[in-house]
């Protein structure tokens, strides 16, 4: 085996890995692949003979690319109060490991992307990378170009803001989806008070429509807000799929072939604290859903 080939296979073992820090650092499948695909680019051009670790060295590219991607994507943002749902991960309600599925949402659930989205891109890099993988705070510091002690800063900042705004969803499954179905139900039925006690006082709504609709981002919060929302998704529950977003309970609305929506929920202590919604129609198109084919 030649020195390209062990490095090919080298970067296949890693790639997972790298998938798995490039999404939870953009929040985009694609823009996640894109960077995996620039750090094999790099790492073939490279001389990688003095790399001692080379997972660490990858990790510390691909940071890198999705540090300039989420910095370009802060300088073309025109109104910061925009709420972008990111891409979610979906597969089937049935056939998956509870416990596994647990912890991915409890990880990587959108209501925490959300969140992400949020931080300026030296406090994302900074939490998911410490927070997520484990990365020191010495191996942080020279991506951004700050010290470990403000890496640490930053780190911590980005740790209160996603506490305080991403609730753990309950660890059980079954408990999630008994609360979505409730809600799903009272949506269908019209039944105010019933959503009302589904939802957590002060649940949030978020939905994400895309640039091409006149009122793309929705932001509504409040039981009785999001309540009188859900009333008007009624007549679209009976095309609601039962599906895992991110691990957690969610479905996919999909009307007469056209895939309309999907809704990811965070229940904690048997009640709905967030919602969020993706409509956008170009980016539900590209949604990878072959998970879910019988």
């Amino acid at each position: 085996m030649d020195e390209r080939d062990w490095l090919t296979r080298r970067f296949e073992e890693e790639r997972p890995h790298l998938r798995a820090v490039a999404y939870r650092m953009l929040g985009s499948v694609s823009e996640a692949e894109d960077a995996v695909q620039d750090a094999w680019l790099r790492l073939d051009r490279a001389d990688t003979r003095e790399v001692d670790n080379l997972g660490a060295w990858l990790t510390t590219v691909v940071a890198r690319v999705c540090l300039n991607v989420l910095r370009s994507r802060e300088h073309r943002r025109e109104d910061p109060l925009d709420v972008r749902v990111p891409d979610p991960i979906i597969g089937p309600e049935e056939g998956g490991d509870p416990e596994h599925e647990a912890v991915l949402s409890d990880s990587v659930g959108l209501a925490m992307l959300v969140v992400l989205e949020t931080l300026t891109p030296a406090e994302r890099l900074a939490f998911v990378l410490h927070d997520m993988f484990a990365v020191p705070f010495e191996e942080i510091a020279p991506m951004i170009e700050r010290s470990p002690a403000a890496a640490r800063q930053l780190a911590s900042r980005a740790r209160r803001r996603v506490r305080g705004q991403a609730p753990s969803p309950d660890p059980d499954l079954g408990r999630q989806r008994d609360v979505v179905n409730a809600f799903l139900a009272a949506a269908r039925d019209g039944d105010f008070d019933a959503l009302v006690s589904a939802l957590h006082p002060d649940v949030v709504l978020r939905s994400d429509g895309g640039t091409a609709r006149a009122r793309h981002t929705v932001l509504i919060s409040g039981a009785r807000a999001v309540a009188a929302q859900a009333v008007t998704f009624g007549r679209l529950s009976p095309f609601a799929r039962p599906v895992l977003i991110n691990g957690a309970a969610g479905v996919v609305v999909t009307v007469e072939g056209r895939r309309v929506s999907t809704m990811a929920f965070t229940v904690t202590d048997g009640r709905i604290v967030a919602i969020d919604v993706l409509s956008d129609p170009e980016r539900l198109d590209a949604l990878d859903l072959t998970a879910l084919d019988d």
